[in-house]
């Protein structure tokens, strides 16, 4: 994710007297952080976990640190976010005598809420949230730091879902772009002297007929989707590479992540702890792998259809040519670098990591 800033400055209009970005057509570039560190700090702040029940009471204090970087950008009027971000804010916790409400505390203790890595690219995914306990290590701590994993956790993560969803609506932006929205041309907006000064002439009224006539319905394309084409070059039999790809344990090995791999056409698999799904459409063994794929941050219904072809123009090399085609641009949060997304996944994170693991050349 580039920096707020440093976007190249062919795309970016910046604001100037002398004109004004109609419609927010040009690409335009708002920075977020302190909005995001005012907006998480409000949602964060201040709550009450418990408050007395089981004889425990826990608040979340005030947010420490805001890291990292957010911004809008506005192409078109398409908004895409961009953020990453960490953060933390502190909690106390306390623990009392159910049995007597009017007895000091038992315990008193603080602790750090951390949140390692909010971002953009994982908009569909519960992001890492960290509880740690600053005080006391014994009994009576670890069943308040228990009782905030259990009950605080799902409020935090609450949370942090309103502020992704809220990013992909434009954030601070969104006001702005509901107020640059075109108005509709319809006869109401006509002022009553324009028909008859419309009449003097024919090709007055021509067009004034124009601005009234309803549109034309043109025909729709499959608008929002995309394709990504790529071919990578191994060094090795087709059939090593057909069965890394179709193996779930040595795509558990080259991945770091869980795999599950039906091996029979119809079968379903499962990939990287389940952000992606499918289905095995055609297999032919060393030459052909055709599923139905998706990330589970898609809208909900949606696949892809990836088709890989395995071709040994020589003895030890193997070209593998990708296509997958009918990729949403956005993703149900409103994000809208699925494709970039998913195109250096398949490079990066599979081919590349292939070749480094199983030695089949850089």
């Amino acid at each position: 994710m580039a920096k707020y800033g440093e976007g190249d400055k062919r795309w970016i209009v910046e604001e100037r007297a002398d004109g004004t970005n109609v419609h927010n057509w040009h690409w335009t570039e708002r920075n977020c952080l302190e909005w995001s560190r005012s907006f998480l700090s409000s949602h964060l702040s201040g709550l009450t976990i418990l408050d007395g029940e089981g004889g425990l009471t826990i608040r979340t204090k005030a947010l420490d640190k805001l890291d990292g970087d957010a911004y809008v950008n506005i192409r078109k009027g398409k908004i895409i976010p961009g953020y990453e971000l960490s953060l933390s804010l502190g909690w106390e916790g306390e623990a009392c005598d159910a049995a007597d409400g009017s007895a000091p505390p038992l315990l008193k203790v603080s602790g750090t809420v951390e949140v390692p890595y909010l971002a953009d690219e994982n908009a569909g995914e519960d992001p890492e949230v960290r509880i740690t306990l600053r005080d006391d290590d014994g009994p009576i701590g670890r069943r308040i730091k228990d009782a905030f994993l259990a009950k605080g956790k799902p409020v935090i993560l609450e949370k942090l879902r309103i502020f992704v969803e809220t990013m992909s609506k434009g954030g601070p932006a969104k006001d702005e772009l509901e107020a640059k929205k075109p108005l509709s041309v319809t006869a109401k907006n006509i002022p009553s002297t324009a028909p008859a000064a419309a009449a003097k002439t024919p090709a007055a009224a021509a067009v004034n007929n124009a601005v009234v006539a309803p549109p034309k319905e043109k025909k729709k394309n499959k608008e929002g989707f995309k394709n990504i084409s790529l071919t990578e070059k191994f060094y090795c039999r087709a059939r090593n590479i057909y069965e890394i790809l179709m193996d779930e344990n040595r795509w558990k090995g080259f991945t770091q992540s869980n795999a599950r791999i039906s091996k029979e056409v119809g079968g379903q698999f499962s990939l990287f702890d389940g952000s992606i799904t499918g289905v095995n459409e055609e297999l032919q063994e060393s030459k052909l792998i055709v599923q139905k794929w998706r990330f589970g941050s898609w809208p909900d219904g949606l696949y892809s259809t990836v088709r890989l072809t395995f071709e040994e123009p020589e003895q030890g090399v193997t070209i593998v040519k990708l296509t997958q085609t009918d990729i949403p641009e956005e993703d149900k949060y409103g994000n809208a670098t699925v494709v970039e997304n998913t195109e250096r996944g398949w490079r990066d994170l599979i081919f590349h990591k292939i070749r480094g693991v199983f030695g089949f050349g850089m």
